[in-house]
């Protein structure tokens, strides 16, 4: 059998924290910005951690992650 590899577009995507959390950046960040408020275009800077279980689940399992 052929060695599992993880999805390389999630990768680039993602970032693993030092205890194992998912760490991902918000959307919403690409253009428009001015009608956006201050309050909200730095909150959007700030990356997010993924905690919801159903979907960290299926992110480790792209990442082959065990």
């Amino acid at each position: 059998m052929h060695k599992l590899k993880p999805h390389k577009g999630l990768l680039k995507r993602v970032k693993i924290s030092a205890h194992g959390k998912i760490i991902r950046h918000k959307a919403n960040r690409g253009h428009l910005m001015t009608s956006k408020t201050g309050r909200r275009r730095r909150h959007l800077g700030k990356p997010a951690v993924i905690d919801n279980a159903q979907i960290e689940k299926k992110l480790r399992r792209l990442l082959r992650m065990q």
